[in-house]
C-alpha cells in the first residue's frame, strides 16, 4: 500500500507544484520535531511534503497527523543509506512507502544497528586529532545510539568552537578521507530498492551530484538502479547547485527517470536550503508525483 494523502489539489498534479520530497526531523539527523517540520513547510508554501528520515519511519505518524490538520498533502518517506561500488555511500529515497510493511521495517532496523559501533570508531579517530568527548557529545544531540550520525558529531564539534558551521566540520573532519570518517557497510542498492518497491513506494536517488563519482560511475549507478526497479532521481536538491541540477536534468531525460525535488532540510540556519524554496523543475521533465494523481 502506497501512503500518499489524497488531498484534492487537481486531477493532474502540475510540474510547478511546490513539492518538497526530502527533509528530516529529530528522529534522524534533523533538529525539529516532525510536526514542526510540517508546520514550517506549510508556512513556506509547500503543497506536498515527504518526511524522509535516515533509515527511520518513527516520525511519519506525527507528521501525517499535522499535515492532515493543515490540509497539506503528505507523502510517507524514508532515506536509506546504501554502500555501492568502491565503498561509496549513496542515499536512496523511498516515497509513498507503507510504514507498516514488515520487510521494510526489518531492513531499516538492520541498517540502523551498525550506527552506534561506527560512532564509537569515529569518536576514537577524532580523539587522535584533539577533539575529545565526541561520542558523548554527538549522542547528546542524537538522543538515541541507533540514530547517531555524522551530523550529530558535526553539531558537537561546532558547539565546542572548533568550526563555525557543520559544512566546515564535514569538509575538515567527517568527509571521506578526513580524520573522523569511518567506512561502514550499509544496505545494498538491491536491498534498498527492493524494500521500497515491496512497500508500495517509488525509489529515487537522492542528490546524485553530491557523490564523488566519475561520470562513468554515475552512469553505472543509474543503469543498475533502473534495472533493479528504481524510478526517479532528485534533480533539484538543497545539496546540489544549479549547474549540477542542469547536468542531472539531462541525465534524467536520457535515462527516462521521473524527476524529484527536495530541500534536504535539517534545521533552521543550518541547512543550505529552507523547506519549499527550490525552483520549479524543468517543464519537459515528468515529476515523480505525476504518477500519484
Amino acid at each position: 500500500m502506497s501512503l500518499i494523502t489524497p488531498m484534492p489539489l487537481s486531477p493532474t498534479l502540475p510540474a510547478s507544484l511546490n513539492a518538497d520530497l526530502h527533509c528530516h526531523s529529530h528522529f534522524s539527523d534533523g533538529m525539529l520535531a516532525p510536526g514542526d517540520v510540517v508546520r514550517r513547510a506549510h508556512a513556506n508554501g509547500v503543497e506536498m511534503l515527504a518526511l524522509t528520515d535516515h533509515d527511520e519511519l518513527s516520525g511519519l505518524a506525527e507528521a501525517r497527523v499535522t499535515a492532515e490538520a493543515l490540509g497539506l498533502r503528505f507523502v510517507d518517506g524514508v532515506e536509506i543509506s546504501i554502500s555501492w561500488g568502491d565503498d561509496q555511500t549513496v542515499h536512496i529515497l523511498g516515497l509513498g512507502v507503507d510504514p507498516q510493511n514488515a520487510v521494510l521495517q526489518t531492513g531499516l532496523a538492520k541498517v540502523r544497528s551498525g550506527r552506534d559501533s561506527r560512532a564509537a570508531d569515529m569518536a576514537a579517530e577524532l580523539d587522535k586529532v584533539g577533539i575529545h568527548g565526541a561520542y558523548e557529545g554527538a549522542l547528546a544531540f542524537a538522543g538515541n545510539p541507533a540514530m547517531i550520525s555524522r551530523a550529530h558529531f558535526a553539531r558537537y564539534i561546532v558547539a565546542q568552537g572548533y568550526a563555525k558551521d557543520v559544512k566546515v566540520v564535514f569538509d575538515h573532519w567527517l568527509a571521506k578521507g578526513k580524520p573522523g570518517y569511518v567506512e561502514h557497510a550499509w544496505a545494498t542498492l538491491a536491498d534498498a530498492v527492493g524494500w521500497i518497491v515491496g512497500a508500495g513506494g517509488t525509489a529515487v536517488i537522492a542528490h546524485p551530484a553530491r557523490y564523488r563519482l566519475t561520470k562513468a560511475q554515475r552512469r553505472a549507478l543509474f543503469i543498475e538502479f533502473r534495472d533493479l526497479g528504481g524510478r526517479g532521481i532528485e534533480v533539484l536538491s538543497g545539496s546540489q547547485g544549479l549547474d549540477e541540477a542542469r547536468e542531472i536534468a539531462q541525465l534524467c531525460r536520457e535515462f527516462g527517470f521521473l524527476a524529484s525535488r527536495g530541500s534536504d532540510f535539517h534545521a533552521p540556519g543550518e541547512s543550505w536550503m529552507d523547506l519549499g524554496k527550490l525552483p520549479d523543475l524543468p517543464e519537459d521533465l515528468t515529476p515523480v508525483w505525476a504518477k500519484w494523481g
